[in-house]
């Protein structure tokens, strides 16, 4: 497990499906630089049990991340044609149609590798095979990407634990909040609430307020 916040997120460019149906070649996250925040996440696999509800939920706010010029992106180690399968798959016999931001491939598991989300590693056993040692697929891992490239904000949950999507939005908005003002944000904030200055006297200020 790597911290990446503060780094630049490891590039790649790799096979997804985007609206729902098409099929992309070389999909990479470089086509937002300079354009869109992101929030790249990963989810164990498709056709599971906690991966659907995550991705929809996504989606019932994709429309909140737009509004905050965010791309939503979301990552398996499935192939494009298992996630195109599942996004044609109806929503009451565990499908995710109407899902219409990009499911990127990881066949190969080196974009989960290089984002430090692997839930295992390849090793060797006592025969001088390859074997992979825990489980081939990716943590819940959640990645907040600024215009610039650089990762600033990272989460990463065991496999049974679905994330909150509400919480996803609040940190999308207190990093809008601290590069458009200048000023931090305190524990619990949330948008339309005050920052407070990263100075003694900022501190001082904001704690006799509240």
């Amino acid at each position: 497990m790597c911290t990446l916040v503060g780094k630049k997120a490891p590039a790649f460019k790799a096979d997804a499906v985007v609206n729902g149906s098409e099929f992309v070649d070389d999909f990479s996250l470089t086509q937002f630089i300079g354009k869109k925040h992101v929030v790249f996440f990963f989810y164990p696999l498709d056709f599971t049990f906690v991966c659907p509800t995550e991705i929809l939920a996504f989606q019932d706010k994709l429309d909140e991340f737009e509004k905050r010029n965010t791309a939503v992106v979301g990552c398996s180690i499935d192939s494009k044609f298992s996630h195109w399968a599942w996004l044609q798959t109806e929503k009451n016999k565990g499908g995710i149609k109407g899902v219409t931001f990009p499911l990127v491939a990881d066949l190969a598991k080196t974009i989960a590798e290089n984002y430090g989300v692997l839930a295992g590693d390849y090793d060797y056993d006592e025969e001088g095979e390859v074997e992979f040692i825990g489980a081939p697929v990716a943590y819940r891992g959640l990645f907040l990407i600024d215009k610039t490239g650089v990762v600033r904000h990272q989460l990463v949950n065991d496999l049974p634990l679905g994330r909150n999507v509400d919480e996803a939005l609040r940190m999308v908005d207190a990093l809008q909040f601290f590069e458009e003002n200048g000023e931090v944000c305190p524990a619990n904030w949330q948008k339309g609430k005050d920052g407070m200055k990263a100075t003694s006297d900022g501190v001082a200020d904001y704690l006799s307020k509240h």
